[in-house]
């Protein structure tokens, strides 16, 4: 054996990202490693804010500078010791990019491939690949342009045209917009007296002052008394350049400047209160020239076998598949086999049931996940390191035996595979195993376990523990005390569903990934006063954010504080007049070093803390704001129930935090430094605060560890022991098991599934077993 075939493992020493303890640990490479421990313990610092950290960032040093200013600059993780690293390929969970224009087409390669098959053998031929894509435009342009040639002047007319897919009503959007006046404005009253009612065009501002000052019409006038041409101007004048206040600006009506501004965003990646505005000013239509398809009708026009790209793209993947198999067309026979390719790895991986024009927005983490994982499959490249973060995540556990043979597939490829992972059905297939912990937070960041899954189970850890827990069916199952009936409903898949779903009691929707589940319950259930709906949505928040400003704690602080030392609130906020003047209430001050990493340093003037040194004077029970913000959520819990600190509004959020197992976290930790399961479970406690009668909850058990779940569950029979409905979409069994009363869709996913295949008690579904959910049930608990 030569020296280099030595090099088989992958040597972690003195790991410190976030909460890590000095970890250092050994990985066999070429191994299907798992990471498990309770959510919060460190997996996620170890493997991703470490191991392939370091390996991106080294190879992002291998490009120039001028490349690396283009790339994502990332600091050397904190660690003393990282040897025998390969080429990291990271999939992780994050949700897709939300921009309106992006499908899963074209988050993937399969729109590209498909243009170039119509543009090469579609019938009429009507230009390049661009003229079947609805983001180009098509335009044309003629002119003079001047010359030099053998030093004389030379003055030709030239003319050109780009022939684009984009329909041009909709500009490649699908859905045409109308939008209500009076939304916008208040038409009795003049722009100088506050006549926009548009969020950021109130009050004073750029926005405002760029219609006062324009000229085009006169600000002391009622809007409802403009001349035709004023109307025009101030609604649907075209931009130009005009000076407002000695200041160079673009002025245009104030439609396109709402459309530009807002209706280009996805909604859910709006601020709340412009959210709530859009929804209440602007109706979504199919646009009614191309149908929702975005395209012209000249790239609808060119068919090949009798299909148009709009056809093919509304197509179920699984379909699409067949037809491009069934293509025979030999001058493109490498195009059609790297495109079956793409349609096949869909299908092998669970996303068949998809359509290429599905708005990648709307997947949901799972389905996120498993699209980036496409790219992977078929890949030639071995001997690299495959991270995956809970590749189980909305997967049915009848789907989770098929991504535990893709991981295999992966590593028998001569791949190190790295899991983390807290489903055991994953777990039991990893050749090696490091649990950290033992708890969260603080409690975590240290190895507790090594070795093989057997080890494991023996070895006393909370993981090892909770292993081969399997929850049993109820006797008895709580009675229902009204029913919510649904009738007809035909959104996305389902096929004309009438269900009836009982009200008061534990109720789990379940059924394969694809069968319909979450159109039935959010596409049925009138999202009105009085339904709290959380879905899979991840939480944002940028480095500023931290569990006291995401859950609302900090108003009612900044009120108790203000209130003891007769002070304005705003003192109390370290984004507000609080903040200390040098890092601007950051706490640190980064230096940027243009391709180079930047640099964060601990202010020294605040020494971190945030606040002016002024600010830290005032005190609430003896503690100042920056030492609250450092206590754990079951520290704060304490000090604001009784005595001098007393704050009722504030210890309800914290109350709220310690039911879903968030006692410890910190009240000024970052948010980016939350692990995805903290972050779905500080998402549930507040939305627990909102009143409603009926709680949606969005496969909750997401990012829990085993024993987590437990306390999960614990907190649902609260919900509904307080009189409250609870509806969970859910694949697991644990929560299956549980729960009064059972509606399983299917038989498949896509146009296989979008019917009710049982609805009953747990214990009838185990003994049925006529379903895919039924058979896995009864093999968990054991029946």
């Amino acid at each position: 054996m030569t020296v280099a075939d030595s090099h088989d493992l992958i040597r972690v020493q003195g790991a410190r990202e976030n909460n890590l303890k000095n970890v250092s640990v050994e990985l066999p490479k070429r191994r299907l490693t798992v990471f498990t421990g309770v959510s919060g313990s460190g997996k996620s610092s170890l493997v991703f804010g470490t191991i392939a950290a370091e390996s991106q960032r080294m190879i992002n040093e291998t490009y120039s500078s001028f490349v690396q200013g283009f790339m994502p600059t990332l600091a050397r993780p904190d660690v003393d010791v990282l040897d025998g690293l390969t080429t990291a390929i990271i999939v992780d969970q994050e949700r897709m990019g939300a921009n309106v224009r992006s499908t899963v087409g074209t988050a993937t390669d399969a729109n590209a491939l498909l243009r170039i098959l119509f543009s090469r053998v579609g019938q009429p031929h009507i230009g390049s690949p661009q003229a079947f894509s609805f983001n180009v435009a098509s335009v044309s342009g003629a002119g003079a342009i001047t010359t030099e040639r053998g030093g004389e002047t030379v003055r030709e007319s030239r003319s050109f045209t780009v022939t684009g897919g984009m329909c041009p009503r909709c500009e490649g959007m699908g859905s045409a917009t109308s939008i209500d006046l009076s939304e916008l404005y208040d038409d009795s009253k003049a722009l100088n007296q506050d006549a926009l009612t548009i969020p950021g065009y109130t009050g004073g501002g750029w926005n405002t002052r760029l219609y006062m000052e324009s000229g085009f019409f006169d600000p002391a006038t009622p809007i409802r008394d403009f001349t035709e041409q004023e109307l025009h101007d101030f609604l649907y004048h075209e931009p130009v350049r005009m000076k407002i206040a000695g200041i160079n600006m673009t002025y245009e009506g104030l439609i396109p400047r709402i459309e530009k501004s807002m209706l280009t965003k996805d909604r859910e990646a709006m601020q709340p209160h412009i959210r709530a505005f859009v929804d209440r000013a602007v109706t979504f239509t199919t646009c009614p020239d191309c149908g929702g398809t975005r395209l012209n009708a000249g790239a609808r026009s060119s068919k090949v076998g009798g299909i148009n790209i709009a056809d093919a793209c509304s197509m179920q993947i699984s379909d699409l598949a067949e037809w491009v198999r069934g293509l025979h067309e030999p001058s493109v026979t490498p195009l059609l086999k790297a495109l079956g390719e793409i349609l096949d790895s869909f299908v092998d991986i669970g996303l068949g049931y998809l359509s290429l024009d599905r708005p990648s927005g709307t997947l949901s983490g799972g389905e996120a996940q498993r699209t980036k994982m496409i790219r992977h499959l078929g890949s030639s490249l071995t001997d690299v390191t495959y991270v995956f973060d809970e590749p189980t995540i909305g997967l049915h556990p009848h789907d989770i035996q098929r991504m535990n043979t893709l991981l295999l597939a992966l590593r028998d490829k001569g791949n190190t595979v790295l899991v983390v992972e807290h489903k055991p059905e994953t777990i039991v297939i990893g050749d090696h195993v490091v649990d950290l912990g033992p708890g969260a937070g603080t409690d975590g960041g240290t190895i507790c376990f090594e070795g093989t899954v057997d080890d494991l189970r023996a070895s006393g850890t909370l993981t090892g523990r909770h292993l081969d827990d399997r929850s049993t069916v109820k006797d008895t199952v709580r009675p229902s005390s009204g029913r919510l009936e649904i009738r007809g409903a035909s959104a996305n898949n389902l096929r004309d569903v009438d269900v009836d779903i009982p009200l008061g009691v534990l109720v789990v929707i379940t059924g394969v990934a694809g069968s319909g589940k979450s159109s039935l319950v959010h596409g049925s259930i009138p999202s009105d006063a009085g339904v709290v709906s959380i879905d899979q949505g991840a939480i944002k928040g940028s480095r500023r954010s931290n569990p006291a400003t995401y859950t609302g704690l900090l108003e009612p602080i900044r009120k108790a504080f203000a209130k003891a030392n007769n002070v304005k609130p705003a003192l109390f906020s370290a984004n507000s007049e609080g903040a200390c003047p040098n890092c601007n209430g950051a706490g640190v001050i980064y230096t940027d070093l243009g391709p180079m990493a930047t640099v964060s340093t601990t202010c020294e003037v605040c020494e971190g803390k945030r606040f002016d040194a002024s600010v830290l004077e005032y005190h609430l029970a003896g503690r100042d704001i920056s030492e609250v913000l450092s206590m754990s959520v079951t520290e704060a819990e304490a000090f604001f129930k009784t005595g001098e600190s007393k704050t009722p509004a504030a210890h309800a959020i914290l109350a709220r935090l310690v039911d879903v197992g968030l006692g410890y976290l910190r009240l000024g930790q970052p948010l980016p430094t939350l692990s995805g399961g903290e972050r779905q479970r500080l998402k549930l406690a507040t939305h627990m605060g909102e009143k409603g009668d009926l709680y949606v909850l969005d496969e909750p058990t997401t990012g829990l560890h085993l024993a987590d779940v437990e306390n999960l569950l614990g907190l649902l029979d609260r919900l509904v022991d307080s009189g409250k409905s609870v509806i969970v979409i859910e694949h697991h069994q644990a929560v299956m098991a549980h729960a009064d009363w059972i509606i399983d869709l299917g038989p498949g996913a896509g146009h296989d599934g979008g019917l009710v295949v049982f609805e009953g008690t747990p214990a009838e579904l185990v003994a049925h077993r006529t379903t895919l959910t039924g058979e896995h049930l009864a093999a968990y608990v054991g029946a």
